[in-house]
């Protein structure tokens, strides 16, 4: 861990521009008739800042080798296990975009099933000069565990509006074309099975926060989402359906076994 504490600090800008084209993209995913036109809906950021590593220098894993601005971490798995997000002010589809990031921080932890490192990534987005989104992200990397996670605790919330989701690899290809994400748990089976010994395809963390704030505006059509945070629990898997859930401002998702895989919770402006 001594080495990797060396990363807290570390800086990065990126600079981009808020075209329509990802919109369009997200739209159909997300089975809209038509995609927005006056500005970007939340999280959608996200299809924007986009690495293009050269193949040379991608990991075993479709990620890009280790080093270099997050750090250098050897623990096989690395997921996106959580984030919050404040949103300042609306980005204009069209306005140029800029981003600056800092690694927060680092550090070990003994989960149930094994060890873990959580990074700590902060992003602060511009649009047109004017702060838009703060963001703080969580990243995991884990080793393949060596038993089962414990049982979840049963949810107990009602959900006042719930929509299953039914993933498969064209769905989950689609999300990591959009994000230009070659991570092979997401589209490559045989790597996810047998390599990193999941049931199935894993669907992403991102697109899970994407599907639950889509749902609950869909419930919501007037709102202004100000604040945006989640947690991921548990993975889910291309090989079973999953639920999306709301109740007031509490977003969750179930998987086909009903223990929570996915918890959200929003605030807005207003």
């Amino acid at each position: 861990m001594a080495h990797l504490q060396d990363w807290i600090g570390r800086q990065e800008i990126a600079k981009g521009v808020a075209n329509s084209d990802p919109l369009a993209g997200l739209a159909a995913l997300l089975d809209h008739e038509a995609p927005p036109t006056r500005e970007l809906p939340p999280l959608s950021h996200w299809l924007y800042f986009l690495k293009h590593v050269r193949q040379s220098e991608l990991g075993e894993d479709g990620h890009p080798k280790r080093g270099g601005f997050l750090p250098p971490v050897e623990l096989p798995r690395r997921m996106w296990a959580g984030g919050r997000l404040t949103f300042h002010a609306p980005i204009p589809i069209g306005a140029a975009l800029q981003r600056r990031s800092a690694i927060k921080g680092v550090s070990a932890k003994a989960g149930a099933t094994g060890d873990m490192v959580f990074v700590t990534v902060n992003h602060e987005i511009f649009a047109d000069g004017v702060a838009a989104i703060s963001e703080e992200q969580d990243i995991v990397y884990r080793d393949v565990p060596k038993s089962a996670a414990p049982p979840a605790k049963p949810e107990t919330r009602i959900s006042q509006h719930t929509r299953r989701i039914v993933p498969d690899p064209v769905l989950l290809f689609r999300f990591s074309a959009l994000t230009f994400n070659a991570h092979r748990i997401h589209y490559d089976r045989d790597y996810a099975v047998n390599v990193e010994c999941y049931p199935g395809l894993v669907v992403q963390g991102p697109f899970i926060a994407i599907l639950l704030a889509d749902h609950y505006l869909r419930q919501n059509l007037r709102a202004r989402i100000s604040q945006f945070s989640f947690r991921a629990q548990r993975p889910l898997f291309d090989i079973a359906p999953f639920d999306l859930c709301v109740a007031g401002n509490e977003l969750w998702a179930l998987n086909e076994a009903g223990e929570t895989a996915f918890t959200a919770s929003v605030q807005t402006a207003g």
